[in-house]
């Protein structure tokens, strides 16, 4: 499967509770932290919950 690489450019302060459990689920800390994850549809959900705080690239 392909490889895609979020990076979180907006902050999670002030958000719902469900959209930090989903940040912190794909592995992201703090502002600019960055993880690779395979491209299978459980995190393509999670990504498209939160696509407003994150910059997905393929690899």
């Amino acid at each position: 499967m392909p490889q895609i690489q979020v990076k979180l450019v907006r902050s999670a302060i002030d958000r719902p509770e469900r959209q930090k459990r989903t940040v912190e689920a794909l592995g992201l800390n703090k502002m600019n932290s960055t993880a690779t994850h395979e491209a299978n549809p459980s995190i393509l959900g999670m990504v498209k919950s939160i696509q407003h705080l994150l910059e997905v690239t393929e690899l």
